[in-house]
C-alpha cells in the first residue's frame, strides 16, 4: 500500500466527513479509497461503450396504460441476450416497478436502458451500470 498527502479545502472536508458519520466509516483514507474506486469504476463506464458489465435497470410505469406491458414484454424480447433476469411488483393498482439484471456491453445497456425510460407512461427509470474486468 503506498501513502499519498492530498490537499483539500475547508469545504470538500466538511462534505467528505459528513459522509463518513452516515455512512459509519471509522477512518478517512477507508473512505477516500471507497470514494476513489466509485470514481474509477464511474470513469471505466463513461471511457469504454464496448467494456463489459452488469447492471441493475429499474423503473415504474402505469400497466393500465394502453400497450404499455405489452411494448415493454417486447423491448425486453428483442434484448433477450441482455437480460439476466427481472423482477416485477404490483406497487398499487395502477403502478408497477420493475428491476431488470442485465449483462452486456456498457453500449448495449445503456441503449436497452434508454429504449425502456424512453417508453410512453414509463414514469422513472434508472440504470446502475458496474463495469467488469
Amino acid at each position: 500500500m503506498q501513502r499519498v498527502t492530498v490537499t483539500l479545502d475547508d469545504d470538500l472536508m466538511e462534505d467528505l466527513d459528513r459522509v463518513m458519520a452516515e455512512r459509519g466509516y471509522t477512518s478517512r483514507s477507508e473512505a477516500i479509497r471507497d470514494l476513489a474506486r466509485a470514481g474509477l469504476a464511474r470513469a471505466r463506464v463513461e471511457a469504454n461503450s464496448e467494456a463489459p458489465c452488469v447492471a441493475a435497470m429499474v423503473y415504474t410505469y402505469d400497466h393500465s396504460a394502453r400497450e404499455v406491458s405489452r411494448r415493454l414484454t417486447a423491448a425486453h424480447h428483442d434484448f433477450h441476450d441482455l437480460t439476466v433476469s427481472s423482477l416485477h411488483v404490483h406497487l398499487d393498482h395502477d403502478e408497477c416497478l420493475e428491476v431488470s439484471i442485465l449483462k452486456g456491453s456498457v453500449g448495449e445497456v445503456r441503449h436497452f436502458a434508454d429504449h425502456l425510460v424512453a417508453q410512453r407512461k414509463v414514469q422513472n427509470g434508472e440504470v446502475v451500470i458496474i463495469p467488469r474486468k
